[in-house]
């Protein structure tokens, strides 16, 4: 049961982050161990749990102090060698964050090939393509370009020639300018006059079946609006095909479409509706409780503020392929969290150099509530104790040496050596560590003012005999 706990811990710091989960563990056995301790020497668990929380907050606020902001190229790229291992990986991570910027989304997939590459999509892309291959304009690449084009935006079927006929009209009357449909679904009579008015020249125009399903669709397709200074024709707002008015129509720079996905490049719509569609999605991110529903969000609010970046990942086997696009997520997962709350000195070091806030703060309490803050301040040494000792070299000889430096002056653990630490690349995003302490903190001090645990007994059956003989021999 503490087993599992723990183990909590760390897969929330990673859910958070995608980093951190070692430091957690770490950090929740030393507070678990160093509060057992007093708590068996008679002090109070509860009075313990309110020390703790006080001094965690308090050493929060001192990481923020210490965390340098993360503002160019540069920095990113170190942040994501750290993490990945992979210079590779990391420069592709920059590459990408530079592109898309910090909202944009990027997302990891498997190449199909040994070699990494980077694929950056401009504007908004659907997953859906045209209706027609007959409304092609390049029948090499099989794609449709369709240059400064009128949208047309429905959550209906489009099935009549009646529905799309005055529509046509209006455009024409209009300059004859190209026309882009997107709508729940275009058939029959109406994809059949897009297409005879396509081949006869008249108007160069493409239909896309709207993406997403239900509620999604609705929501993306005022996105699209939004984007495109567009409105939606819909039951919902008393609109109908026949009535459209070129004002009901938006505009955008290029829409480009393909057989399977849609491209939307710079949309005309207002800037001041798009920022405010960003912050409600924004807000909607934050208060979801579903990981695919924040996943869909983000898709969203990546479309709106800028593009969507694609890291392949190439290996040559199955394993490796599993094991690099796990480390390239954890890169990501690292320099997102380094990019929202900067970085401060890795190895351990900013946990030391918060231990100064805490003595101040055990200074102003008493009894066992500045006992629960001693306890934090005893652990916070744990993680580059076991860094040194893991590194060969005794852990509190370097702890001693690290507490007599100041600012990032720390121990570099590969090459044996003291040194500054952010000039020699070493950092921790100030989120993955403020995360780490926060979860180990709020695990250990549940289990230091638990009294009892329920769990099953777990039933062990005896193999059968066959396999036990097969065992012995």
């Amino acid at each position: 049961m503490g087993a599992q706990l723990v183990k909590e811990a760390a897969s929330k710091t990673n859910d958070v982050v995608g980093d951190g989960t070692t430091t957690s563990v770490v950090l929740a056995r030393a507070i678990v161990r160093n509060g057992f301790m007093n708590i068996a020497a008679g002090a109070n668990g509860m009075d313990l749990k309110s020390g703790i929380d006080k001094a965690v907050k308090a050493v929060v606020e001192e990481i923020a102090n210490i965390a340098i902001p993360v503002e160019n190229r540069d920095q990113i790229a170190r942040v994501a060698a750290l993490s990945a291992h992979e210079e590779g990986i990391a420069d592709l991570i920059a590459e990408a964050m530079d592109k898309v910027g910090r909202e944009g989304v990027i997302t990891i997939e498997e190449s199909k090939t040994m070699v990494d590459e980077l694929d950056f999509v401009e504007g908004m892309r659907l997953d859906r393509g045209y209706l027609s291959p007959h409304f092609v304009t390049d029948a090499q690449r099989m794609e449709v370009t369709l240059e400064e084009p009128l949208i047309l935006i429905t959550d209906t079927k489009v099935s009549s020639v009646n529905d799309i006929v005055p529509t046509l009209e209006k455009v024409a009357q209009a300059g004859g300018r190209p026309l882009a449909i997107i709508a729940e679904d275009v058939e029959g009579e109406a994809l059949a006059t897009l297409v005879v008015n396509k081949l006869r020249g008249t108007i160069s125009c493409v239909a896309v079946k709207a993406p997403g399903f239900g509620d999604r669709r609705k929501a993306l397709l005022e996105d699209i609006a939004i984007m495109t200074g567009a409105t939606v024709i819909s039951n919902d707002t008393g609109l109908s095909l026949d009535a459209v008015e070129v004002s009901h129509l938006g505009s955008a720079r290029r829409i480009i479409a393909v057989k399977d996905e849609t491209t939307i490049v710079e949309g005309r719509g207002a800037p001041e509706a798009t920022e405010s569609r960003v912050a409600q999605i924004r807000v909607q991110v934050e208060e979801t409780t579903s990981d695919y529903d924040r996943e869909k969000l983000q898709e969203r609010l990546a479309a709106l503020v800028g593009g969507v970046a694609v890291i392949r990942v190439g290996a040559a086997t199955e394993p490796e392929m599993n094991e690099r696009k796990s480390r390239t997520e954890d890169a990501l997962s690292a320099t997102r969290a380094a990019v929202e709350e900067g970085i401060v000195p890795g190895g351990g070091v900013t946990l030391i150099r918060s231990e100064q806030v805490l003595d101040d703060l055990q200074a102003s309490l008493s009894g066992d509530e500045a006992l629960g803050v001693r306890l934090i301040r005893d652990s916070l040494s744990a993680p580059l104790e076991l860094i040194s000792e893991n590194a060969g070299h005794p852990g509190q000889v370097v702890l001693d040496k690290v507490r007599q430096g100041e600012g990032d002056w720390g121990f570099d653990a590969e090459k044996g050596e003291y040194t500054h630490l952010i000039q020699s690349g070493i950092i921790d995003p100030a989120k993955v560590t403020r995360s780490a302490l926060q979860n180990a903190c709020s695990i250990a001090a549940m289990l230091l003012t638990t009294q009892a645990v329920v769990a099953e007994i777990p039933i062990f059956k005896p193999l059968p005999a066959d396999v036990q003989d097969f065992m012995h021999d």
